[in-house]
């Protein structure tokens, strides 16, 4: 058994010397006989012996150097796994978050992944079908009907995956069209009226070409219920089809063609309150209801005035050449991809008609990929693999915050309460209407007011890449990888914010209070009124006395100008938070040309040893890269030293602020040692490592915005341990644990304070599955039982690193406290113990009856919390998906 081996002649012809592979859970596998001899034994029925391609080769999972899970289609099917995000609960490296939306799905390989969040923000778990780059994760989140096995590959992949794989990589592979007739169809039936039905079916149309069909729905009622409208949160309602075309005649060329489309049309996701705030009172005041997570700790009631309706539809094509040149074989894989999504989310997640609107409304997303290369499978020492990648993208965005009927009134409460009873709405028009000479009357939180954003983003990139591998001897094999990756992307918004108030120069309009206060004072004293002069007074006083006015005139418009930003001089900047919807700066402008033009290199080393036949090691080290990503949403706001250079220049719009238009390049190292050991009746594989990613792109949500901003260092130490014991040819038992201790090594400028040396939130210490399979033949006949168990634990992790709404900021200086937003994010923690199961009965002839259950254990959580929209200090959170089992019958044929 080697690391190095090529081509599928090559992966045949270590197949039949490998004994049982080292599955990682959850692959499943039978034992050999004890007393066979291993280098003799053929793969058992059960095909235990499973080909990946992590390395962009067919080799085994135990020859293959890299640290890679990898899921069968069997577990998938075994433990009702319905989509990509379920891998998690057998995958212990692997973390999947769903939060604001369908499409707002995320992928976390040993600690590290990109908030998905922001349309802007390509994933540092990069994602792959058959080949071809998803570069958002919504475009693979639904099922497949034929999926052959998915590989979760950790740590950095750049040097072959290239493009945004500076984390890892998820990689699913589909079943291709079989040249012998033959099929599944599969339908389940389970709580909350869950209907899954899906089917397969493949077989040759010539001797050269064979097709597949496949297809399915995925309908749940929501776990949730909106107590407002009665209808159901949190449901599944989706469908997709697939087809594909293989030519093989035997000879050198091999063409695969591969066509989809998939729709998703559900409500989600439902938000809870979890720590209500004084605000709450108000939104009740005025006839809105707010879920309290104290009087419903279930969290099965939400109130929103708009339910959260989530649209998305995947399309697209690809086609796979392979031709043999001798001992060379050249692939192409060339795909075209289109995702339309579109949402419609309550903002304030309250029954108030307040806020509606989407941090992503409508996106849409057209990508071109293009990819070259060829490989060797030479018999000497040296091999090699060498290619060329290119992609193009457009991504159309539009979002939109609309304010309702009921955000005037509580908008007029808020204010009253932050001005001590003083301020009203109306009295606030009023104000501002004389000193800007505007009439604002009825204008400040009008219902149809908002803030509308489209923003265009095009992204060209190539890169080349390469591995040679050396065998030094018959057992020690060098390789070293590279890859050169140029990116480049270009955003042209447009962005409009009608929310009147939030218009107003509170400086501006500040300075001519300031102005005339102190010009009334300063004419009252001159008079000897002991009050402030009125306008009449101070018009004689100007008429009679022209160089003294003028002289007090100057002197009071200095002071104005020399404090209108002085929170204790102008009164009017206690009102900014109440400015929720500024303008944006749209660009390209005389500053910012908005775009970026970056490439780096990334490199790979490893020395992969085989200590004997059953035993490997290797030590690797390797480098990633993340191009830089812009900010597509409302939020998107020049840098501070285009900030400066805006406002030194007159150009900067009304009220505007410094923020976070794009963040930089991640840049990950890792250094891993691993040990890969398969042997008769076991098999266990043991990973140390050490990663970073400098630059991390990290996106925060304020209760207002999202915040993009790079983290200076986040690094990981961690140890993933996997193994399988063949009990008996009937029960396999697995294991699979990961400790990853997971810190900011520096994170100076996060919205929540200084994050260096702190633990990266969301990030459990200990994650493990254990799992089991009996399979036992009860009959002549060949039918089996088949129970299967598995059980997902994460150890106790606070969720977020701190709350923004917490900040306190002294409004003499500015200067900005977080101690309370920290200490206010530490009491919420999550931990997880998730156990699945399920008991099947398979008929020889290809029926299979089973019954089955995911999270048992009705374990209850809330994955995570973010500060509730306008509402203080309150806090809301996503809750974890409740107990599911039904009962499923499978026809295989």
């Amino acid at each position: 058994m080697k690391f190095i081996t090529f081509g599928r002649a090559a992966t045949v012809r270590t197949a039949l010397l490998a004994s049982a592979a080292g599955l990682v859970l959850p692959a499943t596998a039978q034992a050999q006989d004890a007393g066979a001899d291993e280098a003799e034994v053929e793969a058992p029925a059960s095909n235990n012996v499973i080909v990946v391609t992590a390395t962009k080769r067919e080799q085994t999972l135990q020859e293959t150097p890299v640290a890679v899970s990898v899921t069968s289609s069997e577990t998938i099917e075994r433990a009702q796994i319905r989509d990509v995000a379920d891998l998690a609960t057998v995958v212990p490296s692997l973390r999947v978050s769903q939060n604001q939306s369908s499409f707002a799905t995320s992928f976390s390989v040993r600690g590290f992944g990109t908030d998905g969040n922001n349309i802007g923000l390509e994933p540092s778990v990069a994602m792959f079908v058959d080949g071809v780059y998803r570069s958002r994760a919504v475009s693979q989140i639904s099922d497949l009907p034929d999926i052959q096995r998915v590989e979760v590959l950790r740590g950095p992949q750049s040097t072959l995956f290239g493009k945004n794989a500076s984390a890892g990589v998820i990689s699913i592979v589909t079943k291709e069209p079989q040249f012998d007739f033959g099929g599944m169809v599969e339908a389940s039936y389970g709580n909350f009226d869950a209907i899954v039905a899906k089917g397969y079916v493949t077989g040759p149309i010539t001797d050269s070409f064979a097709v597949s069909f496949g297809g399915g729905i995925n309908k749940r009622d929501g776990f949730l219920t909106n107590g407002v409208d009665g209808q159901d949160i949190n449901d599944r309602d989706r469908w997709f089809t697939r087809g594909q075309l293989l030519f093989d005649n035997g000879g050198p060329l091999r063409v695969r063609v591969i066509g989809d489309y998939d729709k998703i049309e559900e409500r989600c996701c439902g938000v809870i309150n979890v720590a209500p705030s004084a605000e709450i009172g108000a939104i009740q005041l005025l006839g809105g209801q707010v879920n309290d997570f104290r009087n419903n700790p279930d969290g099965d009631i939400i109130f929103t005035d708009v339910d959260p309706i989530n649209e998305v539809e995947n399309y697209g094509i690809s086609g796979q050449i392979d031709y043999e040149l001798g001992a060379l074989t050249l692939t192409s894989i060339t795909a075209y991809r289109k995702t339309g999504l579109m949402a419609d989310q309550d903002v304030d997640f309250t029954s108030l008609d307040a806020v509606s609107g989407a941090n992503i409304g409508d996106a849409d997303i057209d990508t071109f990929t293009q990819e070259l290369r060829i490989a060797s499978d030479f018999d000497g020492p040296l091999n090699f693999l060498i290619g060329g990648y290119y992609f193009d993208e457009r991504v159309d965005t539009s979002d939109q915050i609309v304010y309702g009927d009921g955000f005037r009134p509580y908008a007029n409460l808020l204010l009253q309460g932050a001005t001590g009873g003083t301020q009203t709405v109306d009295s606030l028009e009023a104000t501002l209407s004389a000193l800007d000479g505007t009439d604002y009357t009825g204008q400040f939180f009008a219902s149809g007011q908002g803030f509308f954003n489209n923003i265009v983003q095009d992204n060209e990139a190539f890169s080349i890449f390469g591995n040679v591998d050396f065998e030094i001897t018959d057992r020690l094999v060098l390789t070293l990888g590279a890859n050169y990756t140029k990116d480049k992307k270009q955003i042209v918004t447009n962005s409009t914010s009608t929310d009147v108030f939030s218009n107003v120069d509170l400086v501006a309009s500040g300075n001519r209070a300031i102005f005339a206060q102190g010009l009334a004072t300063q004419v009252g004293t001159l008079l000897g009124l002991g009050r402030p002069a009125t306008q009449a007074e101070i018009g004689a006083f100007a008429g009679g006395n022209p160089a003294a006015f003028a002289q007090v005139s100057a002197g009071v418009q200095a002071f104005a100008d020399a404090n209108d930003t002085n929170p204790a001089v102008n009164s009017l900047l206690a009102l900014t938070p109440f400015q929720f919807l500024p303008p944006l700066q749209n660009c390209p402008n005389a500053v910012e040309d908005c775009s970026t033009n970056d490439d780096d290199w990334s490199w790979n080393v490893r020395l992969a040893y085989e200590v004997t036949p059953t035993l490997n090691v290797y030590a690797s080290w390797a480098t990633g890269y993340k191009a830089p990503s812009f900010n597509l949403s409302r939020d998107s706001r020049p840098l501070p030293a285009d900030f400066a250079a805006l406002r030194a220049q007159g150009l900067a719009v009304t009220n505007l602020r410094p923020g976070t238009r794009f963040a930089n390049a991640e840049n990950s190292e890792v250094y891993e040692v691993g040990i890969k050991g398969n042997w008769s009746r076991a098999a266990a594989n043991l990973t140390v490592f050490q990663q970073s990613i400098k630059d991390f792109q990290a996106n925060t949500f304020t209760g207002t915005s999202f915040i993009l901003s790079n983290a200076g260092k986040q690094e990981t130490f961690g140890v993933e341990f996997d193994g399988q014991f063949y009990a008996s040819n009937e029960l396999t038992l697995s294991v699979a644990m990961t400790y990853l201790d997971a810190k900011y090594d520096s994170f100076v400028a996060s919205p929540v304070g200084d994050l260096s040396g702190e633990p990266v939130a969301g990030v459990p210490e200990l994650s493990a599955v254990f799992g089991a399979q009996y399979d036992k033949e009860v009959n002549s006949n060949g039918d089996r039982i088949i129970l299967r168990g598995d059980f997902s634990y994460q150890s106790p992790v606070q969720v977020v690193n701190g709350l923004t709404n917490f900040i306190v900021v002294d409004p003499a200086t500015g200067a900005r406290d977080f101690g309370p937003a920290r200490a206010a994010a530490a009491a919420f923690k999550r931990e997880v113990n998730n156990l699945n199961a399920s008991l099947t009965y398979a008929f020889d002839m290809g029926l299979e009856l089973s019954v089955w259950g995911r999270n048992l254990l009705d374990d209850r959580y809330i994955t995570t919390v973010f500060p509730a929209v306008a509402q203080g200090q309150a806090i809301s959170g996503y809750p974890n998906q409740p107990r599911t089992y039904g009962v499923a019958a499978r026809f295989r044929f």
